[in-house]
């Protein structure tokens, strides 16, 4: 192997390489179905670095020149001169250099076992199916018929659903607003994908809670944008640090979830939020509120929003159906400005047309019913009683060994393992116990935490639950 490639040459090394071995394949010096020289050895004679062969042995795949297989190594294709033969891409180096960025590999782990029934679920962040309005569903579609056209709807989405929107906001969350201020997007999710996308620009600074959900979305990094954190505490977050973030880095944007916060299920007092506004006012930063749980609150507290204090329109306000109704209606909303939602809609119109007709005309008929209220009265009781559940259940199998945040609404409890244990750790034993949680690393930057979510579960699972992750805690502590 005299032949090096020339590292100065403008043409990438891999690809130099690629030709190379490509045009010994023609020439006899690599024979058909014979393995090629191992990826270590070609790099050491060629002194690149095992990535780069790699690279080049993509490349002469992609071309259908060699096959690769396992245990077996890189061989000359059989068929390299038939006419079956079919060039495949190098899909592993499409998915490396894509921009949008994965989910945390810890996370994509979460979400591929946590269908398993034999596990208890307390990761996923949805309502179980008997907390769902199946039935008041099922009633609507009995007695009623859909009447509306099926082409493409409106780019802000149905009207009949942006009046019920308005309506429902006003009636339930004293929100004055018009529909004409209203997105309806797929679920909050794609909410806050078309504020980061539409509004701003990479290398522009955010503020996030930490911990926080939207610690766990990649959009953050794939838009490029520079995060930073507010800490919460058991009373939400502290304001006045927001004024020296703001010094520092110029914060374009807040993006908060003040009421039954996921994870910590803290609720952000009256005069934190007012002053919150009045920051947002004072240095112009627009505010994103994310608001899935205001509706869960099982006591008396205050929980009113900051959009229905917002009185120079700083706030953008996301809410769902997805966390207090099915999470398949996949119906969310943002209220805003009016020239901002068109913006949003605009884009939102290029990704997908809009949305289904028909979920839009279920989401409408639900809404404006009398079973919506119903829906909400029965949910916050059986939820309540799932928390007390889960807090008893702790009590008894955890013991000290973890210490929780108390939550008045929503659905998570924020847990802190007092012995140091690793939740990562943790999880991985608790996975093998039958029992699954959601650790704190995902949604922050602190070790040590982990979510247990109430909804997805049955009360009788949840004691279950509790006593197999005790039972995982106990044989780390004693290994």
């Amino acid at each position: 192997m005299d032949w090096k490639p020339d590292k100065i040459k403008g043409k990438a090394v891999y690809k130099q390489i690629a030709e190379h071995i490509e045009k010994g394949i023609q020439n006899g010096l690599f024979p058909i179905d014979k393995p090629l020289p191992s990826e270590r050895k070609l790099a050491e004679a060629y002194k690149v670095n095992r990535s780069t062969i790699v690279s080049a042995y993509s490349e002469l795949e992609a071309n259908g020149l060699v096959e690769r297989k396992r245990g077996s190594g890189t061989i000359v294709s059989k068929d390299i001169w038939g006419l079956t033969k079919r060039r495949i891409p190098s899909w592993n180096k499409y998915i490396e250099r894509g921009s949008f960025q994965a989910n945390m590999p810890v996370a994509q782990r979460i979400r591929h076992i946590s269908e398993e029934a034999s596990l208890v679920n307390f990761a996923s962040g949805e309502l179980s199916n008997d907390l769902m309005p199946e039935d008041y569903v099922r009633k609507i579609m009995n007695s009623k018929s859909f009447t509306g056209h099926l082409g493409y709807d409106h780019p802000q989405g149905n009207i009949e659903l942006r009046e019920t929107i308005r309506d429902h906001v006003k009636r339930d969350k004293g929100i004055e607003t018009d529909s004409d201020s209203i997105l309806v997007t797929s679920g909050a999710q794609q909410a806050i994908h078309l504020i980061i996308e539409c509004l701003l620009k990479p290398g522009d600074a955010v503020v996030i809670e930490n911990p926080s959900y939207h610690y766990s979305l990649p959009i953050f990094k794939s838009a490029g944008l520079k995060v930073f954190h507010l800490d919460i505490g058991k009373h939400g977050i502290n304001p006045e640090e927001l004024i020296d973030l703001h010094k520092k880095h110029q914060i374009k944007m807040i993006f908060l979830n003040p009421i039954f916060q996921n994870p910590t299920g803290t609720l952000l007092p009256a005069a934190k939020r007012n002053r919150i506004l009045d920051l947002s006012s004072e240095y112009g930063i627009p505010i994103v509120e994310d608001d899935p749980y205001s509706l869960l609150n099982y006591t008396e507290e205050d929980t009113t929003t900051l959009k229905s204090l917002d009185e120079n329109g700083n706030v953008l306000y996301i809410s769902s159906l997805t966390k207090i109704a099915a999470s398949g209606f996949r119906i969310g909303w943002v209220i805003g400005p009016a020239p901002v939602i068109e913006r949003l809609a605009d884009a939102k119109q290029q990704f997908d047309f809009g949305h289904s007709v028909f979920s839009q005309w279920i989401g409408t008929e639900f809404l404006r019913s009398e079973y919506f209220t119903e829906h909400i009265d029965t949910l916050k009781s059986k939820l309540e009683q799932k928390r007390d559940i889960m807090i008893n259940s702790i009590s008894e199998f955890l013991g000290e060994q973890v210490d929780c945040y108390f939550p008045h609404g929503g659905i998570h409890l924020w847990c802190r393992l007092t012995s140091g244990i690793d939740e990562i750790r943790l999880l991985e034993q608790a996975i093998e116990e039958g029992v699954i949680f959601t650790p704190g690393s995902i949604l922050g930057t602190n070790s040590g935490y982990m979510r247990l979510t109430y909804g997805k579960v049955s009360d009788q699972e949840i004691p279950v639950g509790i006593k197999r992750l005790a039972d995982a805690l106990s044989k780390l502590n004693r290994a």
